[in-house]
């Protein structure tokens, strides 16, 4: 039995204890569903559309919403990426909808990890990290792109593909330069991938959900022609004890002036929010994205990235925050079926 199933059978028998005191005091429990269009408190949300073949691309569903995850093992290899997915999948009971993916300017692909994913199901949010702006807008990196762009077309499967996410940061600043070069580098990778016949890749623009508060993500947005999903990465702000409502809300009343389906790519709670409240987070973010029918998928950071505090780690390793996700996988909402 790994060690996510261990916590989580101790989870189900303290979950089961508290639910029947809750039955004696307060009567039956009924579990949330998704509000209707009318109901109060749901958000209306823009018809939805992308620039791409839906036959080809992944097209966002008709009902619901994709989960999905990036899952970070301890330590990183390739057979220890696909044992942390496997895991967190034994546990859910179930395939993830979209497993998430980080690619270098010039690594490999696909590598084993990514074939493994896409045989059991799955469908690649293949984040593709950048290189200086400049220098791609200047066509010395042409060869290098048309190679990447032959390599997903030759997977022959749909991807979501999201060139450099977070281009907002500050830290990012060097490389990026201004909105206007990150816009010319995402236009100019992109009609080299058209020019090289790339149709399965659905194309994710994903800054920061902090960026929306700031003023500075919309700087960098290459415009509703050139965005298939819209995207945020969305992060309580480090040692804050945010909700995850105050920490997307701005990004999605700007979505929701876009035709275009949302994606929150990456979200996390940290450890530092304690056990329960950990679970309370989970649990709240779940009724923001069942309100607003905008958001066609969901994707949680199952991760600790190294030299981080209990501010900074994410991972899904108490009981009660797994149950939590748990009980957001298991909802009909979020199984919409496999992106094609």
């Amino acid at each position: 039995m790994t060690r996510r199933m261990r916590l989580l059978v101790a989870g189900i028998i303290c979950a089961v204890v508290a639910a029947v005191l809750v039955v004696v005091v307060a009567g039956p429990l009924s579990r949330p569903s998704a509000p209707s269009a009318s109901s109060p408190g749901a958000a209306a949300s823009p018809r939805v559309s992308t620039t791409v073949n839906p036959a080809t691309a992944p097209a966002p569903p008709a009902q619901g919403a994709y989960l999905g995850a990036w899952v970070g093992p301890d330590v990183y290899t390739q057979a220890n990426e696909i044992a942390a997915v496997d895991s967190l999948q034994t546990v859910l009971g179930h395939k993830l909808s979209i497993v998430h993916t980080y690619l270098k300017w010039q690594a490999p692909f696909p590598t084993p990890s990514d074939m493994a994913f896409v045989r059991q199901g799955s469908t690649l949010l293949i984040s593709w990290a950048g290189t200086d702006t400049k220098q791609i807008i200047s066509g010395a990196d042409d060869n290098w792109i048309r190679t990447r762009a032959r390599q997903i077309k030759a997977l022959g499967k749909p991807v979501f593909l999201e060139w450099r996410w977070e281009m907002d940061r500050p830290n990012l600043r060097s490389q990026e330069h201004s909105g206007a070069d990150y816009v010319a580098a995402w236009d100019h990778i992109r009609a080299i991938f058209s020019a090289v016949g790339v149709t399965n890749a659905a194309w994710v623009w994903c800054p920061t959900a902090a960026g929306f508060g700031d003023g500075q993500a919309a700087a960098f947005y290459p415009g509703d022609n050139e965005v298939d999903w819209i995207c945020a990465d969305a992060y309580p702000g480090y040692g804050t004890n945010a909700s995850f409502a105050a920490t997307v809300t701005p990004f999605l009343t700007w979505a929701s002036t876009h035709g275009k389906p949302v994606m929150i790519g990456e979200f996390g709670v940290p450890e530092s929010y304690g056990t329960q409240q950990r679970a309370q987070w989970l649990r709240a973010a779940q009724h923001v994205v069942l309100a607003d029918h905008q958001i066609k998928a969901l994707l949680y950071f199952d991760a600790n990235p190294p030299g981080q505090g209990p501010a900074g780690r994410y991972a899904l390793g108490d009981t009660a925050a797994l149950s939590a996700f748990r009980a957001i996988a298991d909802q009909p909402y979020f199984n919409p079926g496999a992106a094609r």
